[in-house]
């Protein structure tokens, strides 16, 4: 990884408006650029908002169109992550985030896990993606969540063990409760799950959350940055729009990697094993031979 200075572009899309929400994409670019910003980042869903229901198939893109081309060509001086909805062969669409350098899409990620209960009903109108993978930027190896990604955490956990220094969570996270002292209860919530993630990944956390409303529901923001040691290095208040910069430091997570090394020590095979046998028992199926159970093999008895 080599030091990067990235910035957190926290801002309110306007729903179903790809291209006002595009115009505000190139604006902030702009403003990034000015800040000397090598990457900006922008919430969940930004080119297209959230409460889409009937307007998916209406806002989809895919590679060829002229907003994704767009913000391609934007590319050419500053890598840009956002979300957008992605029309994928047969017509599937997906809650996606990409990752645009250079002038070339880099990677694409579609979210995995759609909530679908609540407030929410991602499940009814999107696919839910069935893959993840680390990928190399110039900056370093990263990877991309969305919002409820996070909030499984094999996710983080299986980016990291790919090669993955920085994580780009994107994220429509809604306000919900208060504390006295504490401000917004979904904001301190996410902020303590990104500062777990990070220590035990030993991996830079770049969340982004966007502001506004959308039929009734407020997005609460408080995009921020944390380092290898769980340590806030940047946040963006609540509510409003904002963009902040930060400089991650490629010598903080090599400290972190040394002082923990809890990637290089984890036991990839008991965990393989482990979850054939998960897998065997949720689903009903023969368990498999366990070797590893069955203690030391006993040398065979001498003849008389």
């Amino acid at each position: 990884m080599k030091n990067v200075r990235v910035a957190l572009g926290q801002i309110s899309p306007r729903l179903g408006d790809l291209d006002a929400n595009l115009e505000q994409h190139l604006e902030w670019i702009e403003r990034a650029r000015r800040e000397r910003a090598q990457v900006i980042v922008f919430p969940e869903l930004a080119l297209t908002g959230y409460h889409l229901l009937d307007q998916v198939p209406d806002v989809a893109v895919t590679p060829e169109h002229r907003v994704w081309r767009r913000i391609q060509q934007a590319s050419r001086g500053i890598d840009v992550v956002t979300g957008l909805v992605l029309e994928s062969p047969g017509h599937r669409f997906h809650n996606a985030a990409a990752y645009f350098s250079a002038g070339e899409t880099r990677h694409i990620h579609r979210k995995l896990y759609l909530p679908t209960y609540g407030l929410f009903q991602e499940g009814r109108d999107l696919a839910a993606g069935d893959s993840l993978r680390a990928f190399e930027t110039i900056h370093g190896p990263s990877g991309l969540l969305v919002c409820e990604d996070l909030w499984h955490p094999t996710s983080a956990w299986l980016l990291a063990h790919q090669g993955a220094q920085m994580i780009f969570v994107l994220s429509n996270g809604p306000s919900r409760g208060a504390r006295p002292g504490r401000g917004i209860t979904s904001v301190s919530v996410w902020r303590e799950l990104l500062q777990v993630t990070a220590q035990f990944q030993s991996t830079f956390m770049l969340y982004v959350n966007r502001t506004g409303c959308e039929d009734g529901l407020t997005f609460a923001g408080g995009s921020l940055a944390v380092d290898p040691f769980g340590r806030v290095i940047a946040e963006l208040p609540a509510l409003d729009e904002g963009l902040a910069c930060v400089e991650l430091d490629a010598g903080v997570l090599r400290r972190a990697r040394t002082a923990y090394p809890l990637l290089r020590d984890e036991k990839l095979e008991l965990v393989g094993r482990e979850l054939d046998r998960i897998r065997a028992r949720r689903f009903d199926l023969p368990e498999p031979e366990d070797d590893a159970a069955a203690g030391p093999v006993q040398p065979p008895e001498r003849e008389r």
